[in-house]
Parts: structure tokens; C-alpha cells; sequence
């Protein structure tokens, strides 16, 4: 009878070990398989180009054709989303920009016509 409790006490032991001892093991499995599924599968880290190429041309368009009469903060605002993607084109094409910390003004136009020359020269098709 001593040796039934006995056993029946390892059994209990064993099996209270395997409880507890699958939670960390699960997490374990599963950071595990997250990593190699990361490594595997990348996350991209920016928009496709094809994307950010079709915004530049509907911006530029949208700059160039600006409507008379519309009112100063639509084409400011316009003109800073083209900035925007000008800039993230840059960042994807590996261009160097300074139009984020460049003035209004004049400077800026000026660093603006640079980038797209930039882009042009690296084989993306900006409009004028």
C-alpha cells in the first residue's frame, strides 16, 4: 500500500512538472517560430516605389495645374505633400535631400528642382 501512495505521489509530481512546465515551453515555441517566421517573411519598411512614383505624378500634376482662385492654404498644402513624397522617394531611391529642413522660400524651390533632377538621373519619371 505504501509503495501505491508512493507511486500514485511521483505520478502526481510528474505530472503537476508537466503542467507547469508547458506554459514556458509554449511561450519558447512560439517566440521561437515568430522570429524565424520574421527572418523568413520581412516586413517592408516603406511604401512599394510604384506607389510613391503614381502620388509624385498626381502631386505634381495637382502643383503645376493648380486651379485659379483656389485659396493659399490648398496649394500650401499641395505643395507640402509633394514635398512629402518627394522626399520619401529620395529615401527610396537612396538620393540625398535637405528639403525637410530647407526654408520656404526660394531655397527651397531651389532644393526642390534639385531633387527631381536627382530622381530623374536615378531612372524615376517625375514630372517637371
Amino acid at each position: 500500500m505504501a509503495t501505491a501512495l508512493v507511486e500514485l505521489g511521483a505520478l502526481l509530481a510528474a505530472f503537476a512538472g508537466i503542467v507547469a512546465g508547458a506554459g514556458p515551453a509554449a511561450r519558447r515555441l512560439s517566440a521561437w517560430s515568430a522570429r524565424r517566421r520574421a527572418v523568413r517573411h520581412p516586413v517592408p519598411t516603406s511604401r512599394p516605389l510604384e506607389d510613391v512614383a503614381a502620388d509624385l505624378r498626381r502631386l505634381g500634376r495637382s502643383v503645376a495645374f493648380a486651379p485659379a482662385g483656389a485659396p493659399m492654404a490648398r496649394r500650401r498644402a499641395v505643395q507640402a505633400a509633394y514635398d512629402d513624397v518627394l522626399i520619401e522617394a529620395a529615401a527610396i531611391l537612396g538620393v540625398p535631400t535637405r528639403l525637410a529642413v530647407v526654408p520656404e522660400g526660394r531655397p527651397r524651390d531651389v532644393e526642390r528642382l534639385r531633387v527631381v533632377a536627382a530622381l530623374r538621373a536615378a531612372g524615376l519619371q517625375v514630372p517637371a
